[in-house]
């Protein structure tokens, strides 16, 4: 089930973390070669991506098939 970016923080570990629209959240670590996602370490790369649609996996284990 795909949710909008509705912001971002950082955890513990200092990893970015992407605010979902259903009060989920999703990491988005830039660690290459695992996760290539360069936009996620400036403040211009993630407002870019605010609004942009990711995989909730808490919601669609909630919902039932």
């Amino acid at each position: 089930m795909n949710q909008k970016i509705i912001g971002f923080h950082q955890d513990e570990a200092n990893d970015w973390v992407a605010d979902l629209a259903c009060g989920h959240t999703r990491h988005v670590r830039h660690q290459p070669p695992w996760f290539n996602r360069p936009w996620v370490v400036t403040p211009e790369g993630r407002q870019q991506y605010l609004g942009y649609e990711l995989f909730c996996k808490t919601c669609a284990e909630l919902t039932p098939p």
